[in-house]
């Protein structure tokens, strides 16, 4: 199975990277994570890049908040897909991150997730994964049941409740 590099711009952002980490160990898809930056490590970004895939990853989560140019770097210097996780920051909410994250120019793409949605990644990834690997796949669909038992469990109290006002 292809592994997924999970890289953040700060250490400061594994408080919400964890989230993916722990989704993609639900998964048991293997993993590695990495602090790297766009603006202070650019060479050791671009040549995890452009390694990425010869080394046996095949998605890369980037994780960096404010100007979040990680994801875009990353981006540049592999065919592998690249998923982007704007991490809040104090300034503008995440909206700075979002948008330098999102708003990348044609051929660059990087896959976005909201705000802070390091989960949603991971889940992005074991789906990208999944392509080319029915357990994964199979996985994905009981998750999947999963969340509309959940539905159909809520939607089941609340109709009771209702019934009883």
């Amino acid at each position: 199975m292809k592994k997924v590099a999970v890289i953040m711009g700060s250490d400061s952002d594994f408080k919400v990277v964890q989230k993916a980490v722990l989704k993609l160990k639900e998964f048991s898809v293997p993993y590695e994570v990495r602090v790297m930056s766009a603006h202070r490590t650019p060479e050791e970004a671009a040549e995890f890049s452009k390694n990425a895939k010869d080394n046996g990853f095949g998605v890369i989560i980037a994780a960096a908040g404010m100007a979040a140019h990680l994801g875009g770097v990353l981006a540049a210097h592999t065919t592998l897909p690249v998923i982007g996780i704007p991490i809040k920051s104090a300034a503008f909410d995440g909206m700075d991150a979002l948008l330098a994250t999102v708003m990348m120019p044609p051929g660059i793409p990087v896959a976005t997730v909201g705000v802070d949605g390091a989960a949603n990644a991971a889940i992005l990834a074991v789906e990208m994964l999944a392509l080319s690997d029915e357990s994964l796949s199979n996985k994905l669909v009981k998750m999947k049941m999963t969340m509309a038992d959940g539905v159909h469990k809520k939607d089941k109290d609340i109709q009771r409740k209702a019934a009883e006002l």
